[in-house]
């Protein structure tokens, strides 16, 4: 049978194998000192929210110094935090606390590119001998004056600036102020492995690593093949944007960023550490997922964006996910998101009712693998519809009105529905609070047992409750019109996991045994199933073995 692998006994040093991973935008999340930005005091104060999430560690966007062109992913100092956020001192104070309530703390480290205004670029673009020389991807133009390649940005044109400084293109694959450092440069990489030190040295259990398959080009500069049109789509990039049009062989996912990981690997296990890489690619992420999970010597886990996708996750569309991970990483390791600070809130991309969310968080937390959540997520935040004059993200000034951007995704968190800017500042928050996300803010919800909020709580403890749902082994998954099944299993404990992802009512055979419901709502006793098993708009049964069988996932 064509199985996931079991993963037996490595709960301990290993904990990011079915780990519930909470993301933190910190610029959006709490403000202590009133000037309309997070900070990581403000995370701090509210940690204890997390904790009693559930989660069992966190991961906090940049806070890096930066001149935030793109937010803090265009990094000026990899080893300090800017003033906005607060201090190091404060952020060893993070770490304490964070471990004083049972929290791992994942940072987001940015390899890929830095801010032009890094002293590594500033000294880089000096001249094409100073010592820095060669620490960025830098190439003549052609005869005629044009870029070195058709390479395109995601953020919109040619992957080239011109730099006048060095009469030379200089490559970016995000902003024209966010260069891409040359991976080919053994002293760039001693460089990074010295920033990923410096954190660890300070407490951190490891990290996320943005846009992983990007970090090293061809060397041979190479055009990229022209994408066929029914291959495009707007996973990564929007649909408005000619990058859909590529096949992006040479810019990115090239086979040096594997010797690069594994002297990253081997740093982190002496440290205990852990890394998940976000891939980003619409065409080959689950196979490089597994290219890049697979083995002692690769990070320990990546996400794709198959279920970040626009795309609505229907039965079909999992089990197809799910059996297409078994065929290109059976022997990797995937942690899966619905929603990030990228990609518009799932509850309104998908268009999702209240029956709805709630059978998707179970179904995201009985998936094989780890699971990130981002904030809001569990108090159901739909996406912020904002003005032209409210956005702040140079992707959605750029390709405006036909794409908004990311803005509407990373507006404060509300705590509180009665207090100011929903108890996020006392300030004037960086980016609107939108008066619908009030009546869903955490007060309200701690106030209402039958909220969202207490939903995810019951899901996650139940998650954690069974290993098989946490790091158990799965059979193939199965659609049978709109409902998806499989099975996990780990040691004796086997659990059937039946999701209708519909609004219509539906039924499904199930095995012959003896069972019962773990997450039924009030409690029911053991049954034996008898013909077809009826199940209502959006029900979810969760079915635990109750008597001894060969376990067929094992």
């Amino acid at each position: 049978m064509n199985q996931i692998a079991a993963i037996d006994g490595q709960v301990g040093t290993e904990w990011w194998r079915g780990a519930v991973i909470y993301q933190i935008y910190p610029r959006s999340f709490q403000d202590s000192n009133g000037d309309g930005i997070g900070d990581l005091v403000g995370i701090i104060d509210r940690l204890e929210h997390v904790a009693r999430l559930g989660a069992d560690a966190i991961w906090i966007s940049p806070f890096f110094p930066s001149p935030m062109k793109d937010f803090g992913y265009d990094v000026a100092d990899y080893c300090d935090i800017d003033p906005v956020f607060g201090t190091l001192d404060e952020f060893d104070r993070l770490i304490a606390r964070a471990e004083a309530l049972g929290l791992r703390v994942l940072i987001d480290l940015v390899f890929n590119h830095t801010s032009d205004q890094h002293p590594w670029f500033r000294e880089s673009r000096t001249s094409r001998d100073n010592p820095r020389s060669n620490w960025y991807v830098w190439a003549d133009p052609r005869p005629d004056g044009t870029p070195p390649n058709n390479w395109l940005s995601i953020f919109g044109g040619s992957a080239w600036h011109w730099d006048s400084r060095r009469c030379q293109y200089y490559l970016h694959n995000f902003l024209a102020s966010q260069p891409d450092l040359n991976f080919h440069e053994p002293a760039v990489q001693e460089a990074l492995l010295e920033v990923a030190r410096f954190w660890l040295d300070r407490g951190v259990a490891g990290f996320r690593l943005d846009t992983i398959n990007f970090y090293a080009h061809d060397a041979e500069l190479r055009d990229n093949p022209a994408l066929a049109p029914e291959r495009r789509n707007d996973t990564i990039a929007p649909s408005v944007n000619p990058y859909n049009h590529q096949e992006h062989l040479y810019s990115k996912n090239r086979p040096e960023t594997l010797l690069f990981l594994n002297r990253l690997r081997a740093l982190l296990d002496d440290y205990g550490a852990i890394a998940l890489g976000e891939v980003g690619d619409a065409q080959h992420g689950l196979e490089i997922l597994g290219e890049y999970t697979s083995g002692p010597d690769r990070v320990q886990m990546c996400y794709a964006f198959e279920f970040l996708a626009r795309e609505v996750p229907t039965a079909e569309r999992v089990a197809e996910v799910l059996n297409r991970l078994q065929d290109v990483a059976a022997e990797g390791w995937a942690c899966w998101a619905f929603s990030n600070h990228d990609v518009a809130r799932h509850v309104s991309r998908w268009h999702l009712n209240h029956a709805a969310m709630r059978a998707y968080v179970k179904l995201l937390l009985c998936l094989p693998g780890a699971v990130c959540l981002y904030q809001g997520e569990e108090l159901g935040l739909p996406e912020a519809e904002l003005p032209f004059e409210a956005l702040r993200d140079p992707y959605g000034l750029e390709f405006w009105p036909e794409y908004p951007g990311r803005d509407g995704c990373r507006t404060p968190m509300v705590w509180d529905e009665h207090a100011p800017s929903g108890g996020f500042s006392t300030g004037l928050p960086w980016l609107p609070v939108p008066p619908g996300h009030l009546p869903l803010a955490l007060s309200t919800q701690e106030a209402d047992p039958g909220a969202l909020l207490h939903h995810y709580r019951r899901v996650i403890a139940l998650r954690h409750a069974h290993p098989a749902l946490a790091i158990g082994s799965m059979t193939p998954a199965r659609a049978q019109g709109p409902v998806l099944s499989f099975e996990r299993a780990h040691g004796n404990e086997l659990i059937l996991c039946v999701f209708n992802l519909s609004d219509s009512p539906a039924a499904l055979d199930l095995p012959a045994g003896l069972w019962l419901a773990i997450d039924a709502e009030p409690a029911t006793g053991p049954f034996h199933p008898e013909g077809p098993f009826d199940l209502g708009p959006w029900q979810v049964c969760l079915l635990l073995r109750q008597e001894p069988a060969a376990n067929p996932a094992g």
